[in-house]
């Protein structure tokens, strides 16, 4: 498959920095291009749910420069009290005849679009800005919010500033405006101290939005140390490129693994960021090195990522530390197979399972519809002289142990049971959906409750399971996704594995990058089982990559089919039958 190199449309132009500015690292989204919307309100009391706003000021900064103001008065549809009155000079004859909110909340809400709403004790305005949306019919658009006075408890020592009320930073910021109590007046004056506090903020290593956001959020006893501010420095040497970043402690051990699309920005919010999980934070106290590996893209990072977490199980990632450990269930290699729950798979098996649990679920829901046998005790091929069980009684075992089933008899069962594995014959999945129909028009409802909890999870570890095989049963496949930019990312995958990952960036043919790639990807030897010898989660790893983004195939080989009659062919019906929610990966 040919895959078009040209060059999309042209990509809008970065801003040029504006004279005068102060020079920050290029890191997470830069100061000098923050938009900043200050904002003051007015209100008839302190409540949002019981009381109204009076008088909104804003003021639009960016760069050190101010971009625009908005101010007016509100009608709150009531009377002053007398106590808002004297403090701030605005009488109800002043906002008699003013706009009420509903007819202001457009123009204020376009003024703050993209922009960061800045205000001093910032969690009383936004209050009063939410419940007006919501009493109004607007959506409240969430934009990121700093408040100032937070900002200077991070920023500032008790001694400098044993207050920070809005009037003792002006005066200590020197600010043209004194906030006297009304709203363009405060937001001018908080403009001011929000310039003063940004000045310093580059003392504690603070150059960007990202950590300026988490320095006001670290305002509280969860505040990292100095010796934590300090480690930054362990992240200065990686590169601004995707991968992976491997936390190493005093003894060189491994602490933590993660990926990241920039990998010092990742890396360097560790040591600003206002994270409240007291093990990151410990891991972040231990980590005496930064290792990095960069990758050509997301999906090699991953694949990295959980080779990486495999090989060394740091102490500090729960998720995926043993990605080999897993549940299958599977035919046992006797004379009458039964299903058994096992963690090395083997050919003719389905899963993984993440517990022992979820698989005997699954292998009890499997032999609801599939006549094999439910007993573990080991039945001769011939001579077979046991005492028949209570499921033979019922109808669900034709009692092997008993005698009274030959080896030939018994093969159909087995057949229908590596059918259904296999994706060959989805007639046990039909049986057991029309007994869940029989139970409801019986109106036994918790009973068909149950088993029609039971298949649809039966038919999520089935479509799992049989998509993970096909993919695995491919000798090569080549994909290739567009990058959003004009160019493509690149991946090789050799019996569900990734062999090789590349990209072909904008305007370079990719076809020569392919043939590159696919010359010197790694060499895989394919192991037992159904995967192959294959990690389960690299698989589905790569399967969501090919079948998502817009992802095309250029080589395949031998074809990338899923059976016919398989379980996926059910997906809508359990989800259906489960409409809490998507059902899982």
């Amino acid at each position: 498959m040919l895959l078009d190199s040209s060059p999309p449309g042209v990509l809008p132009r970065r801003r040029p920095a504006r004279p005068g500015q102060l020079s920050f690292d290029e890191l997470g989204t830069p100061l000098r291009e923050v938009t900043f919307v200050v904002l003051d309100l007015e209100t008839t009391g302190g409540s949002h749910r019981d009381d109204a706003i009076t008088e909104i000021g804003a003021v639009k900064v960016r760069g050190g420069e101010q971009l625009g103001e908005l101010a007016t008065l509100v009608d709150p549809g009531r009377g002053l009290p007398p106590q808002v009155v004297a403090l701030t000079g605005i009488t109800t004859a002043m906002v008699t005849g003013a706009p009420r909110i509903q007819a202001v909340l457009p123009t204020l809400l376009e003024f703050l679009s993209g922009a960061v709403l800045v205000a001093h004790n910032a969690a009383f305005d936004v209050g009063f800005l939410r419940a007006a949306c919501e009493q109004h019919g607007h959506t409240w658009p969430r934009p990121p919010v700093l408040c100032t006075a937070r900002l200077a408890r991070a920023v500032l020592s008790r001694d400098e500033a044993p207050s920070v009320r809005l009037g003792a930073l002006a005066r200590l910021f020197g600010a043209a405006t004194a906030p006297i109590h009304r709203a363009l007046a405060d937001a001018r004056a908080t403009v001011d101290v929000l310039h003063g506090l940004l000045e310093r903020v580059g003392n504690v290593g603070v150059q960007s939005l990202e950590e300026l956001l988490d320095l006001a959020r670290e305002s509280t006893p969860h505040r990292p140390t100095t010796e934590q501010r300090r480690k930054r420095v362990l992240a200065e040497s990686l590169p601004s490129a995707p991968g992976v970043y491997l936390f190493r402690g005093a003894r060189d051990e491994v602490l933590y693994v993660g990926t990241s699309g920039d990998l010092r920005r990742r890396v360097r919010s560790y040591f600003t960021s206002g994270e409240r999980r007291r093990r990151v934070r410990d891991m972040v106290a231990q980590a005496e090195r930064v290792d990095s590996v960069v990758c050509a893209h997301a999906l090699e990072a991953a694949v990295h990522e959980l080779r990486l977490i495999a090989g060394h199980q740091p102490r500090y990632n729960r998720r995926s530390r043993t990605p080999l450990r897993a549940w299958w269930v599977a035919l046992t290699a006797e004379a009458f197979p039964r299903f058994s729950v096992v963690t090395t798979p083997r050919d003719g098996a389905f899963g993984p399972f993440r517990s022992r649990q979820q698989a005997v679920a699954a292998m009890e829901t499997v032999l609801d519809a599939v006549p094999l046998r439910s007993c573990t005790q080991r039945i001769p091929a011939r001579g077979a002289a046991a005492s028949p069980c209570a499921l033979h009684e019922l109808g669900r075992c034709g009692a092997p142990c008993a005698g009274l089933q030959t080896v030939e008899e018994y093969a159909p069962a087995v057949a229908a049971a590596t059918a259904l594995v296999e994706g060959r014959d989805d007639g046990p999945l039909r049986r057991l959906a029309d007994e869940v129909a029989a139970l409801g028009e019986k109106q036994r409802y918790e009973a068909a409750v149950r088993r029609r909890d039971r298949l649809a999870g039966l038919i999520v570890a089935l479509t799992r399971s049989q998509r993970l095989a096909a993919l695995a049963a491919v000798d090569e496949l080549i994909g290739a996704r567009p990058d959003g930019t004009g160019g493509w990312e690149i991946a090789v995958i050799r019996c569900g594995r990734l062999a090789a990952a590349g990209v072909a960036r904008r305007g370079v043919p990719p076809m020569p990058v392919i043939d590159a790639l696919r010359a010197g990807a790694q060499t895989v030897i394919p192991g037992d089982g159904p995967l192959r010898g294959a990690p389960a989660e690299e698989v589905w790893l790569l399967h969501r990559w090919l079948s998502t983004g817009g992802t095309r195939l250029v080589h395949c080989e031998p074809a990338w089919a899923e059976p016919a009659r398989s379980a996926a062919a059910w997906t809508s019906w359990a989800e259906r039958a489960r409409p809490v929610g998507p059902l899982p990966d």
